[in-house]
């Protein structure tokens, strides 16, 4: 049965996974990323999964992760679901999740990531405000998002 763990320690082996999902997630649909973007936000995310105060995995029947979020401050810091995975209901209940037991309102998402704009608008958010820099300074525009 699948299901949603949440995570208040992580060993090197969940670290791992959630890189590998991290990663694959990106290569899928962040495609305005080069390969030394990708190799430069790779240590940024490890950092970010060890020190996230709030991190959920959904599992799937074999307890094998396949898709994570984490929570930081009222806000969703990282959303990533295995690319086979996707369409499938796991990001969904992932933040249906943290919307009941968190107060989660806000989220980043990357102007260049149509389908987590359109994922995110369907679940309720809606764009508040745009940076034209992401927070590395890259020119790759967020739009702030909250509830409505």
């Amino acid at each position: 049965m699948d299901s949603i763990k949440s995570f208040t320690t992580r060993n090197e082996e969940l670290l791992n996974r959630l890189l590998n999902i991290w990663e694959s997630s990106v290569r899928h649909t962040h495609l305005f990323l080069t390969e030394p973007d990708i190799d430069a936000l790779r240590p940024l995310v490890t950092q970010a999964l060890e020190g996230i105060s709030d991190l959920f995995a959904f599992t799937d029947d074999q307890e094998q992760v396949i898709g994570f979020l984490g929570v930081q401050n009222n806000k969703i810091e990282m959303l990533f679901v295995e690319p086979a995975a996707m369409g499938k209901g796991v990001g969904k209940a992932l933040l249906a999740y943290v919307m009941q037991e968190l107060d989660v309102h806000l989220v980043d998402v990357n102007e260049q990531n149509p389908q987590a704009l359109g994922f995110y608008e369907h679940m309720g958010f809606q764009v508040f405000e745009r940076s034209a820099l992401d927070e590395q300074g890259n020119p790759f525009p967020i739009l702030h998002m909250s509830l409505k």
